[in-house]
């Protein structure tokens, strides 16, 4: 530990030196005193070297602080000369960190260690030295056996599992594992992970395997199934100190009681490799010598069992800091609780009305599309009734009619809810409330539903039923029926067929099957997985360019309009009718997008790639581009496709003078973004974020950009909700990081307009000033308070919006927003695999206020979010309170946070309303 002393500028001492200057100090080095602060008296000794000793920590409960001198008040502190903040440049230098330092040491029940060691005269031997070290060691061990007895110490002694909870009791799969993988009645010790389920952690549970072995007093290469059964008893055994033990003796190779800095390296190096935490591995010596600071204040250089065993009882104490969400044990599950059992029809009536109050904006707008729908066809089913043709056609005719004109309505009002600047500018109407523009495209879905549906009964009908019943009607049938419709001579089929009506309208039904198919979900994703070349015909490229073939769809589909058997004149022919104001406004939209692209020149400002294939994007913005935090833009990249446009959030605030998108690669157009981008980008300098930057100075020409928007989303109307909580899976965190700035920066100006009202209120007229703060109060943000979880699976994602967060957690003063970071390739707490990583994550965070896994000052949390508890937890913080949901990222987590926010919506005073970011 003494060898690791010189890297550090600062050390901290604790043993007995010649002293140099000796000062005695009650004091806080606040720069203002809050007379409420507990203070301490400190003795130290401060070397020329730097070293600041600590002779003694004492409480000093009576001190009185004036003009910025400390002065003792009773005789029992009169012996410590008075210190001025003035009187040392160096002691003003350390004061921050002699503060955080010692009080840190202070709660850790350091100060006994620290005065036994300083009642020792300076020149003692080294013997005797030796001796007061081992004694202030004993006195904190037998300080720490008491820690046992504390309520916070009882969560900690559930913890350090080898087996998780579920696997607890699974001797009989691991019984199976063994009979598939025994050779000649043995288990190898390479099998022995896969055998108890820790495939995943190879290396940790090969360190176990050996420490299980040496306690027999063995080196194996391999063990029976009986053996096997008492390894087994041994990682599961529920007493927390045989499960501290087999940790301790993983670490302690040579069997000694003893772990020295290097074993503590090891061990973390083995923990960060099970969690996938590369990093971590890089800097493991760091904290390996963090853990021997905290743990060995004495410097003997080695640990025993107590004391790790001390570090993970006491690990509340270091992870207060994360404790961010207060609420009341009583009320944790109030809203999943109902007060009493309700009877079956009045659960039901209940779970209707609800359901009807959370859905019913979908559910008028479905009812008068369905009701339209209905009457249309209704409509042309008695029409063609009373012609002849009915006669011969029968009820087939009918049928294909009704569905006819339905598929006209259709087709002129699919195209509505794709025409996004007028979603966009609707939204932010009157109209915003009575229409769920939020679901625009899963309405567009549901209208293709209805036209292949239709499709179905207007084809099928006429091709299976209509045509053959034509084509075998009598001679007679036909001239009284027919004739005036189809001419003097009876058609064949295939007469049918290649008819203007016929041709049209097989073409169509050929474009459209492809651009359905090719539209699915399976198709878009990528889900199916074809033989080249065959494998083009799915992704995003094959539906984006597959739904163009529309255009040729709709001009065939007025073209058949015009070519109807059994309608002659112009104005009973209404195809056109129906799509002629869709059609113009969509082909608007579109031509505005082509106009306000070329019109919104943007110059790249910087770009950055970062680990887990996503990269950034920053740029200048237009003066005439305004947005909302939430909202979305359209990007495209001529170096890429000339023709191709897509989707991205803008992470970056209303107020800032840049645009900002992270996009992260997903197809064959962000692939090759990707690549397009990093040709132009170099190394990253020390200091500055990403594996690749460029920006400006960048000696390679930037490609060009083009952006389109911005565009509505559901999460611009996040200023309508007292409280929000926002959920972002991997890269579905970007629309939140823009609110998150957006919303800090309002904070911040109510503030300083709050400050000065205030001070021009106190040099103004009492009455003056309540009338002109009238007009700022209705002005006041909604918002009180943002909870942000972000949920990844890799390390290198808390890169992408690092800045981000550390700027929000050094501006939020007031607490407003909470951030909570979760990264799912760590096993969650309680598992010995990531029990020393919890521990370094706390004592790096309590000394350098930084997390070792993001590298922020946001906490990591490990394994996924509860999100039951997660939402218990608000709703028991926020009685009656109205909680915006909003989420970004997997459908499947989609479906359960909506199912919970259901179920708290019923049975609770707090109410959830769930928003899905649709794209």
């Amino acid at each position: 530990m003494r060898g690791s002393l010189t890297k550090h500028e600062r050390r901290w001492s604790t043993d007995t030196l010649p002293a140099k200057t000796t000062v005695s100090s009650d004091t806080s080095p606040e720069t203002e005193y809050n007379s409420a602060e507990e203070f301490v008296e400190v003795t130290i000794d401060l070397q020329d070297d730097d070293t600041i000793l600590v002779r003694s920590v004492e409480p000093a409960n009576n001190i009185n602080v004036a003009d910025g001198v400390d002065t003792p008040a009773s005789a029992s502190v009169s012996r410590s000369p008075t210190i001025r903040r003035s009187s040392s440049n160096r002691l003003r230098q350390f004061s921050q960190e002699l503060k955080a330092e010692l009080i840190r040491r202070f709660s850790w029940n350091h100060g006994q260690a620290a005065r036994v060691l300083s009642a020792s005269p300076p020149a003692q031997s080294g013997s005797s030295r030796f001796d007061s070290a081992l004694a202030a060691r004993a006195l904190r061990k037998q300080r720490a056996q008491l820690d046992r007895t504390r309520s916070g110490a009882q969560k900690a002694l559930r913890g350090l599992r080898f087996i998780s909870n579920n696997k607890a009791d699974g001797w009989d799969e691991v019984q199976k594992n063994f009979e598939k993988l025994a050779k000649d009645g043995f288990l190898y010790r390479a099998d022995f992970a896969q055998c108890i389920g820790m495939k995943d952690s190879k290396e940790f549970a090969l360190e176990m395997f050996d420490a299980l072995s040496r306690r027999r007093r063995l080196k194996v290469e391999k063990i029976s199934g009986e053996e096997l059964y008492e390894y087994w008893s041994q990682i599961t055994d529920q007493s927390f100190d045989s499960r501290l033990q087999i940790f301790f003796d993983m670490v302690d190779k040579n069997e000694d009681g003893r772990i020295a800095e290097e074993d503590v390296k090891e061990i973390i190096m083995l923990s960060a490799s099970a969690n996938k935490l590369s990093r971590l591995k890089e800097q493991a010596e760091e904290y390996a010598a963090l853990i021997m600071e905290e743990l060995d204040p004495e410097r003997l250089g080695y640990i025993e069992l107590w004391q790790l065993e001390t570090l993970l009882l006491q690990r509340d104490t270091y992870l207060s800091y994360s404790q961010a969400l207060s609420y009341t044990s009583q009320a944790l599950s109030q809203n999943l609780q109902g007060l009493r059992k309700k009877s079956t029809i009045r659960r039901m009536s209940t779970e209707f009305l609800y359901y009807v109050q959370e859905h019913w904006k979908r559910l008028w707008v479905l009812s008068l599309w369905i009701m339209i729908l209905v009457g249309l066809f209704t409509m042309k089913f008695l029409q063609y009734k009373q012609k002849a043709a009915f006669k011969v056609m029968g009820y087939c005719l009918l049928t294909a009619k009704g569905a006819a004109e339905t598929l006209k309505f259709n087709m002129a009002l699919i195209l509505l809810p794709v025409c996004r600047n007028t979603i966009t500018w609707l939204r932010s109407t009157k109209l915003g409330y009575f229409v769920p523009f939020d679901d625009n495209i899963n309405f567009h879905k549901t209208i293709a539903a209805a036209i292949v549906i239709g499709i179905i009964l207007h084809a099928g009908d006429h091709l299976a039923c209509d045509f053959p019943r034509l084509i075998h009607s009598s001679t007679v049938n036909y001239e009284n029926d027919l004739r005036i419709d189809f001419g003097s001579q009876k058609p064949t089929y295939i007469d049918l067929l290649k008819g203007p009506e016929g041709v049209t309208g097989i073409l169509m039904i050929i474009f459209m099957t492809i651009a359905f198919t090719l539209a699915t979900r399976w198709f878009r994703r990528n889900l199916i997985k074809l033989p080249k070349p065959f494998d083009r015909i799915t992704g995003f490229n094959a539906f984006w360019y597959s739904h163009h073939l529309f255009i040729i769809v709709y001009i065939l589909l007025i073209i058949h309009g015009n070519f109807l058997y059994l309608v002659h004149k112009w104005y009973k022919k209404t195809t056109w009718m129906y799509l002629a104001v869709p059609v113009l406004l969509y082909a608007g939209e579109r031509t505005l997008r082509f106009f306000r692209s070329g019109f919104y020149t943007v110059r790249l400002l910087k770009v950055a790639i970062y680990p887990g294939n996503v990269f950034t994007l920053q740029m200048s913005k237009p003066p005439q581009f305004h947005y909302k935090s939430g909202q979305y833009m359209f990007v495209q990249c001529p170096a890429v496709s000339p023709f191709e446009w897509h989707p991205f959030s803008i992470t970056s605030a209303p107020g800032d003078d840049y645009l900002s998108v992270h996009i992260r690669q997903l197809g064959d157009w962000t692939q090759e973004l990707k690549r397009v981008f990093s040709e132009a980008c170099e190394a990253s300098v020390a200091g500055k974020s990403g594996l690749l930057r460029a920006d400006e100075t960048t000696r390679k020409s930037l490609p060009k950009l083009r952006i389109d928007g911005p565009y509505g989303a559901p999460a611009q109307d996040y200023r309508k909700y007292d409280v929000l909580l926002l959920i972002g899976l991997g890269i579905g965190a970007t629309p939140f990081i823009s609110i998150l700035k957006d919303l800090l920066n309002n904070i911040v100006k109510m503030e300083e307009q709050a400050d000065s009202l205030s001070d021009l209120s106190r040099t103004s007229d009492l009455s003056w000033s309540n009338d002109f703060s009238t007009p700022k109060r209705k002005k006041a943000l909604k918002t009180t308070n943002a909870y942000f979880y972000w949920v990844t699976r890799e390390q290198g994602s808390f890169d992408w919006f690092k800045g981000v967060m550390d700027e929000i957690a050094e501006l939020d003063q007031r607490g407003v927003i909470e951030m909570h970071n979760y990264l799912t390739s760590v096993y969650e707490e309680g598992d010995a695999r990531s029990a020393l990583i919890t521990m370094v994550q706390a004592l790096n965070h309590a000394k350098n206020g930084l997390d070792i896994v993001s590298g922020t000052r946001v906490r990591t949390h490990f394994a996924r979010p509860k999100w039951k508890k997660v939402l218990s937890k608000l709703s028991s913080k926020h009685c009656n309170g109205r909680i915006g949901v909003f989420y970004c990222g997997a459908p499947v987590l989609a479906k359960e946070l909506s199912k919970l926010c259901y179920e708290f919506n019923q049975n609770g005073s707090t109410k959830f309303e769930f928003h899905k970011e649709h794209f």
